[in-house]
């Protein structure tokens, strides 16, 4: 029976394989017009699914899929065209792709944070911050509990202590990981002071909790009955909780200084959001001081910001305007603009040096003359993908390879 489970799992893997294969053989042409290409690798349920070596395995079956996906993309002119920045490829677990998002950096990467990454490899400038799902229910705006209906004033239930086992892996570049996991380390410190400082204050509910068992109906509940629930950094600077707060409307208090947040560009955050410094957070007295001098009139402001920005943090099958999948592919939109004008910036003088190259040695192969001006107009024509309904194009994929957010349901 054990052997054919692992059979099973290899075929799997094989049939994964051929799948991507198929879709840039099926949409080619389409792909030589698309702004964006998104590759249907779903690297979350890969490193859930494959990460442990099986039997007479040498490498896990998540390893050889990356490898497979570099090979296959490095292989593919669309990628070769741009190096890859017009791809997009979904990273969301803070573990995924450890293997091949080195190799893969030029492209864009849909993300939870930039917690594990280089800065040359993800950064704000190219990829998308993408929300987890949360893991308590939505709360519907007209059963939202107001202020006096929430006797609590500060809630936080979740891991405590910090993960050290959990340490990344990129390929050798150990003075990267160890800088990146010092600033990881000192802000997992912070939910130990912040829970000695908290747990037994009045109006303060401070405890360990998971998904297991009923946790997350506690959570839900808790949360609904709160005022301010606590979002702290932990193993990386972001989590679910900071989206199970927004879905049960009680205000997030945001305690990660390396955190970033989802469609920033078009939300304000501190219009439903408290944002505190961990040095401050830690300090004793200043969380309950602060929050608890936020008067009724305040919190109800963030509360009702709270009750209308919630449909943008829902994902949906099929999406619906404004819900998360349908930002998500907003801000892919947006990058896009900035990647395009990065790459037509460079193309200034590459174009110039061809022509200048043609001027001085105006001979084809066969050593017969071309006159300057057919050079001119042949170079004319060495220009860029057709920049059309780039989005849409990727949209229709989305919804034909039925990309249910499964990939950005990661807990952390």
């Amino acid at each position: 029976m054990r052997g054919r489970s692992q059979g099973r799992k290899c075929l799997q893997l094989l049939l994964i394989i051929k799948k991507i294969n198929q879709y840039f053989c099926d949409f080619s042409k389409e792909l030589s017009e698309a702004d964006v290409i998104f590759v249907p690798f779903f690297s979350s349920l890969s490193y859930n699914r494959h990460s442990k070596i099986q039997g007479k395995q040498k490498i896990s079956g998540n390893r050889m899929l990356q490898e497979q996906l570099v090979e296959f993309l490095k292989s593919r002119e669309e990628w070769k065209q741009f190096g890859g920045k017009n791809h997009l490829i979904v990273a969301h677990h803070p573990n995924s792709m450890l293997i091949a998002r080195e190799k893969l950096g030029s492209a864009m990467f849909v993300l939870a944070d930039f917690g594990r990454y280089p800065i040359e490899i993800a950064n704000i400038e190219k990829d998308v911050i993408a929300p987890y799902k949360h893991m308590v229910r939505t709360i519907p705006a007209d059963n939202s509990a107001s202020f006096d209906e929430r006797p609590t004033l500060i809630y936080f239930q979740g891991a405590i202590y910090r993960k050290d086992a959990d340490t990344p892996c990129m390929s050798g570049k150990m003075d990267k990981v160890q800088g990146i996991e010092k600033k990881l380390l000192r802000a997992g410190v912070i939910r130990q002071e912040l829970y000695y400082l908290l747990k037994d204050e009045k109006d303060v509910h401070f405890t360990f909790g998971s998904v297991q068992a009923n946790g997350i109906r506690q959570a839900s509940k808790g949360m609904a009955s709160s005022k301010f629930c606590l979002n702290i950094a932990g193993d990386t600077p972001s989590s679910n909780r900071l989206f199970d707060a927004i879905a049960s409307h009680c205000v997030p208090v945001i305690i990660s200084d390396e955190i970033e947040l989802p469609f920033e560009d078009v939300l304000d955050y501190s219009e439903f959001c408290v944002f505190i410094r961990s040095s401050d957070a830690v300090k004793k007295g200043y969380l309950l001081n602060l929050l608890g001098g936020i008067k009724q009139e305040k919190w109800t402001k963030m509360w009702e910001r709270l009750k209308e920005v919630g449909r943008h943090f829902e994902y949906q099958y099929p999406s619906q305007p404004g819900d998360a999948v349908d930002m998500i592919w907003q801000t892919v939109s947006r990058k896009k603009t900035i990647t395009l004008l990065n790459v037509h910036r460079k193309n200034r003088y590459s174009r110039s040096q061809f022509l200048t190259q043609s001027i001085k040695n105006p001979r084809v192969n066969n050593g017969s003359m071309v006159n300057k001006k057919s050079t001119v107009r042949q170079s004319s024509c060495v220009r860029p993908l057709g920049f059309g309904p780039g989005p849409k194009y990727a949209w229709s994929i989305w919804d034909l390879y039925k990309c249910s957010p499964v990939q950005f349901f990661e807990p952390a």
